[in-house]
């Protein structure tokens, strides 16, 4: 249901599954927050505020909050995001205390980082921690960065943080002497001729070309750092998967196993980039076969798609099928009858330039040599 519901408002399926807990716990146990939020005191998200501060109590107590916030001078609507869940988290410590606890240690367990893009080429590296450790964490680098700087580092504060972190996780002795393997989707020429077409970093997303190139350059100033650039302070591996030069698709693999593996699971992951479910924008973890292997499906890139881990067994469950059509267009169809269309994301370098991926472009024996050249290249990586 959670997936359905993500697919008509056209939200990942994470957001699927919040929309209708969200909607259970109104209509079933918090009738004043559905009130307030039906005549517009409380936005949304408020009302998700108080449905997740007071998941963790009985339905007994958690209509007691609900009570209680509405019955504040000026009601729900008089309190911010911050002041609405405090409120909530407050009350519901005093009439289940034990609750809390008990899931404050559950909360332990699903301790876990993440990663995602930011502006400007940059990333949010961040940690959901227990208390104590995360603030123990950010003292460690905040005392660390306050001692180097009366000893004259001109670096700011933050830098001074952010890099000992880098340090301390890799074991480096600089934060620009980490070896990486950097998985760049570009063009030969993005790569070669200074063209300005975006290049793709599996793992975030688009990048700059000139940025990139200064990256493989070993440019300082495009690392932030006042050591030496990457190029030279650390190995560096970069995996290049090309375009055919007449079609502007990738060069296509496959394979006689039944699991997507190797150079060909890299080489789809590349090609798809975030799971293949519309909206849901996920990192891929698994590689299914829109046709399935027991209705005669092969082990190929053109009847592949990559999908996050709940997307991949949601699609397993009952009722739901899949439909393969030309060039990797995935239909999905819901046990509700509700049909959605999965396509591949646009060929890197050729968004804008449909010259260059044109039907009718001639096919020339040199664009044949090239293209059996990188064929080669990729099945003997």
């Amino acid at each position: 249901m959670a997936a359905q519901v993500a697919l008509a408002r056209r939200d990942s399926p994470h957001r699927g599954g919040q929309h209708l807990r969200l909607a259970v716990a109104l209509t079933g146990e918090l009738p004043h927050t559905l009130a307030a939020l039906a005549a517009g005191q409380i936005s949304e998200w408020r009302a998700t505020l108080i449905a997740r501060e007071t998941a963790c109590l009985s339905v007994e107590h958690r209509r007691q909050v609900d009570a209680e916030l509405a019955a504040r001078p000026g009601g729900m609507g008089a309190m911010g995001d911050r002041g609405i869940a405090a409120e909530a988290r407050r009350v519901g410590y005093r009439l289940d205390p034990y609750a809390v606890t008990d899931r404050a240690a559950k909360a332990a367990s699903e301790r876990r980082v993440s990663l995602r893009p930011a502006p400007d080429a940059m990333t949010w590296l961040g940690a959901l921690l227990p208390a104590a450790h995360g603030v123990a964490a950010y003292a460690a680098l905040t005392k660390d960065a306050d001692s180097r700087r009366p000893h004259g580092d001109e670096r700011g504060r933050g830098q001074i943080m952010a890099n000992t972190l880098v340090e301390r996780l890799t074991g480096q002795a600089s934060a620009s002497a980490v070896p990486v393997q950097i998985q760049l989707v570009m063009t030969d020429r993005t790569l070669l001729a200074g063209d300005p077409e975006p290049v793709e970093l599996d793992g975030y997303g688009p990048l700059p070309a000139p940025l990139v190139r200064g990256w493989l350059r070993g440019d300082d100033d495009q690392l932030g750092d006042d050591g030496h650039g990457l190029a030279e302070a650390a190995q560096m591996w970069v995996r290049r998967l090309y375009t055919a030069p007449d079609t502007g698709h990738l060069i296509a693999m496959d394979s006689n196993r039944r699991c997507f593996d190797g150079q060909l699971r890299r080489f789809l992951i590349s090609a798809d980039r975030r799971c293949r479910t519309p909206w849901c924008d996920a990192p891929i973890r698994h590689l299914d076969h829109p046709l399935p292997v027991a209705q005669g499906g092969q082990t190929t890139a053109a009847n592949s798609q990559g999908l996050c881990e709940a997307c991949n067994y949601t699609k397993q469950t009952p009722g739901w099928h899949t439909i393969l059509h030309p060039d990797r267009v995935v239909e999905t169809i819901t046990p509700t009858g509700h049909r959605y269309h999965s396509r591949p994301p646009p060929v890197i370098g050729q968004t804008g330039a449909p010259e260059r991926a044109s039907p009718t472009h001639h096919r020339t024996k040199q664009h044949s040599v090239i293209e059996q050249h990188l064929r080669d290249l990729l099945n003997a990586a």
